[in-house]
């Protein structure tokens, strides 16, 4: 599913996100997400989450 429109992407759902300092890697980090960050409906580098984690990156895919 598409990371980059925030209708697709629900509190509880298991996702691949990128964290800033892995964006030139392009490492993937998976959890759950806890809160979405990004309030525009879409963003195209990806809608911005915390996971429960604690972690905070840009869905790159939806599980």
């Amino acid at each position: 599913m598409d990371g980059t429109k925030r209708i697709n992407i629900k509190i509880g759902s298991t996702v691949m996100v990128v964290q800033k300092q892995d964006q030139r890697s392009g490492k993937l980090t998976e959890g759950t997400v806890g809160r979405i960050l990004t309030n525009s409906p879409d963003h195209h580098h990806g809608i911005k989450v915390m996971l429960e984690s604690g972690i905070v990156g840009r869905v790159k895919e939806i599980k």
